[in-house]
């Protein structure tokens, strides 16, 4: 029982393993109940489905946040939730592209959410290790986060530049690279990522890759890509490796679970890139303001964070509902 209780307390990355151990079982547990009792088999997910789903991540997330204000003080509660925002936030993006992917190689929706569970997946063990060996070099070198800082600027200015244009799937160099060496079949196989087929000519059975493992793979590649943003990101709010991990999963879990009703709708949020854009300019000033004047109290930064993305939906609606009216007039006219 000694043994057991000095486990459960001893530090890992600055916290007690019961708090690590809490957490991850509590992230096994919601993607058992996703994948074994919510879609246990294979559907088109509606987007009342979809918005009922996030909003039990919401609660889930919220309520975990609580937790963690209660236990280790408002500070660390205040740095979670604005580490979960920012994280969700600057995650539309994603799904904008994810949706893209989808598109390209025509996945029918039924299929759409077993490539986003066994995407997620990746997620988990990729951002630890990001998270992990960025927390390990921010610690060994402070100055690393000037770096991040002008980073996440510059990036915010090539947001702000090229808002309105569209990534080309068609020549990914991942898709190309996939293409040359996996023999591809094109169809679904009922939702399978492999299939066994006889091989044009030899006849035997050869194993072929079907374009739901193509939408997986270009899935990963492009939350390592967005993880370039988004974890310099959360360094500026918090280097605590347990707040930024904890925050950084709630929002993707649900940002997934979200994903069928943004899919539908994102098209409709034409100013959100920017905001996005500024959000990370914001936060990369931050780091610097931080860094030379003294730390920036982390309801600010939640209050910005707010006010921004509130702005970009916002000036969408108002600009969406102007057109609407416009073209209402001229249909009238």
């Amino acid at each position: 029982m000694e043994v057991l209780s000095t486990f459960l307390f001893a530090d890992f990355l600055g916290k007690a393993t019961w708090l690590w151990i809490l957490f991850l079982g509590l992230v096994v547990l919601l993607l058992v109940f996703d994948l074994g009792v919510l879609n246990r088999k294979q559907h088109e997910i509606s987007v009342k489905e979809s918005l009922w789903l996030s909003a039990l991540y919401i609660a889930i997330a919220c309520a975990f946040g609580g937790g963690l204000w209660l236990h280790l003080g408002s500070d660390a509660g205040v740095k979670f939730f604005t580490g979960y925002v920012i994280e969700k936030s600057l995650s539309l993006d994603n799904v904008f592209v994810i949706a893209l992917i989808f598109s390209f190689f025509a996945i029918p929706r039924r299929y759409q959410h077993r490539v986003l569970f066994w995407g997620i997946l990746g997620v988990i063990v990729l951002r630890g290790l990001l998270i992990g060996v960025g927390a390990a070099l921010v610690s060994e070198f402070n100055w690393l986060l000037y770096i991040f800082a002008a980073f996440l600027i510059l990036t915010g200015i090539k947001m702000l530049l090229a808002a309105d244009q569209k990534p080309d799937i068609a020549n990914n160099p991942l898709l190309k690279f996939l293409q040359r060496r996996l023999r591809i079949t094109d169809d679904f196989a009922d939702g399978h990522f492999w299939v066994h087929k006889p091989d044009p000519l030899s006849g035997k059975l050869v194993r072929y890759a079907t374009p739901l493992f193509l939408a997986l793979c270009l899935v990963e590649f492009v939350d390592l890509i967005f993880a370039v943003d988004s974890v310099p990101a959360i360094f500026a709010i918090t280097t605590d490796p347990y707040l930024i991990y904890t925050s950084n999963i709630f929002a993707i879990l649900g940002l997934r679970a979200l994903y069928f009703a943004l899919a539908a709708m994102i098209h409709r949020f034409g100013y959100l890139k920017y905001a996005l854009a500024l959000v990370l300019i914001f936060i990369g000033a931050k780091i610097f303001y931080s860094e030379l004047y003294g730390k920036l109290d982390p309801t600010i930064s939640l209050g910005v964070t707010f006010a921004l993305l509130a702005g970009g939906i916002i000036a969408s609606l108002l600009r969406r509902g102007s057109s609407g009216n416009s073209d209402s007039g001229n249909l009238a006219a």
